[in-house]
């Protein structure tokens, strides 16, 4: 690893044991990668806050206990200074205002609620989403970062044309600390390119048809990057933020190209930048309905819990619910949780859209969602979702049945207790 005089005073100890132990961390993971060297981020987003019971026994010990052992992969416990990196926490296992409806333990609350503050108090902003590019963290294209979560890496790579590759809590918390993160995968130009072409026979139009649409090519594609070609209109955030995010959960896909319309790619040819076409995969009605009988794990149309909000939903995302609910009551046997950054809640706070939800009987919740909480009501067996992230890992992590569909379907569920969705 070729180090810089700066980087090797890091890594030397001269400005301080925190350093040190991050840059030994990096120099670690970096040649264990192949990386010839580190790269400048000023842009980390990642696991920080200690809110699982897993950790609750480090965090008696003291925050710099968490941060030295889960951030930092080191048996030295050290000192945490200020962070050199902008840097913000994503989503958390605890929503702050409706914890007890999570039915989490309220001395867990408090060891979020302690850990915050320290972390915020050393610059780890609080924005507690997966969706950090919704609320103020927007990286330009071209700009190296360091970012965990696999949603939000595919579309700081793709739509964003920022650079990084899917980090975790130990290189993360290495690269808040030095400003720095191996140099290799997507922050080099060569590995960014196009590797499979995918043309579409059918129009992909709303948020659902671009979940499908994702969940099929991460499940042809895997690890590769894809170049769409034929996708019709204009898509906006909503949809390539659910198309990326079930990219990425039926495979690992961390990029795509769509000519015309992403950064680094004006056209096809662009996309591959002379590299050769590894394979054509072809999406129509055919695929569209398979992907979509793929994700559905449940025959019982009886619902308990409806899920909106993975990723966390947008401004238009909540407007739109409130809009489905107004003068409307959800069924009795049914609970109905809407996820969004609590910075987007206390805009719909204002505008009234929580009100409608919570007069409907929903809850707005923030911070947090089923999957990574891995919390739900009381007694459910069959949840139905928008997102189909969510249906792909829920159901796996928590034992439930599930149905994905529209947010129309879903918000029919939630009114009249049963599953009437349909492709």
């Amino acid at each position: 690893m070729n180090l810089t005089d700066h980087e090797k005073a890091m890594y030397d100890g001269e400005h301080g044991r925190a350093k040190a132990r991050a840059m030994d961390l990096l120099v670690r993971y970096g040649e264990a990668l192949g990386a010839e060297r580190l790269v400048e981020t000023n842009n980390v987003a990642g696991a920080f806050n200690a809110s699982t019971p897993s950790v609750q026994a480090i965090a008696e010990k003291g925050m710099e206990h968490v941060y030295s052992e889960l951030n930092l992969d080191s048996d030295e416990v050290v000192d945490v200074p200020h962070m050199v990196a902008h840097t913000c926490q994503l989503i958390t296992g605890i929503d702050n205002d409706n914890w007890e409806l999570q039915g989490v333990d309220k001395a867990l609350v408090d060891m979020q609620r302690a850990n915050e503050k320290y972390l915020g108090r050393r610059g780890v902003n609080m924005f507690a989403t997966c969706t950090p590019y919704q609320v103020g963290n927007v990286p330009v294209k071209g700009e190296h970062c360091a970012w965990m979560e696999s949603s939000a890496v595919i579309y700081c790579n793709s739509v964003l044309g920022a650079r990084t590759n899917v980090e975790g809590k130990e290189s993360t918390g290495a690269a808040a600390l030095t400003g720095r993160i191996p140099y290799w995968g997507f922050h080099i130009t060569e590995n960014r390119r196009g590797t499979h072409l995918v043309e579409l026979d059918i129009e992909v139009d709303d948020m659902m048809d671009w979940g499908l649409l994702g969940y099929y090519i991460g499940e042809v594609i895997g690890e590769e990057i894809p170049v769409l070609k034929g996708t019709g209109r204009q898509p906006d955030l909503i949809k390539l933020k659910h198309f990326g995010a079930a990219a990425a959960s039926s495979g690992g896909v961390e990029m795509y190209h769509i000519p015309g319309i992403t950064p680094e790619a004006d056209s096809i040819e662009e996309a591959f930048g002379g590299r050769k076409v590894k394979g054509t995969f072809r999406y129509g009605a055919k695929e569209r309905r398979e992907t979509y009988e793929k994700l559905q794990s449940s025959t019982e149309k009886k619902v308990d819990f409806i899920m909106l909000g993975c990723p966390h939903n947008s401004i238009d995302q909540m407007a739109l619910i409130a809009h489905m609910l107004e003068n409307r009551k959800i069924h009795s046997d049914v609970q109905l949780w809407v996820h969004t950054p609590r910075a987007i809640k206390q805009v719909a706070e204002r505008n009234g859209y929580i009100d409608v939800i919570r007069d409907a009987g929903g809850v707005v919740m923030s911070d947090t969602c089923p999957a990574i909480s891995r919390r739900l009501p009381a007694g459910t067996k069959v949840i139905a979702t928008d997102s189909a992230k969510q249906a792909h890992y829920l159901p796996a992590i928590t034992g439930v049945q599930g149905w994905f569909g529209s947010v129309s379907d879903c918000v029919d569920a939630a009114l009249t207790g049963q599953w009437n969705g349909r492709v």
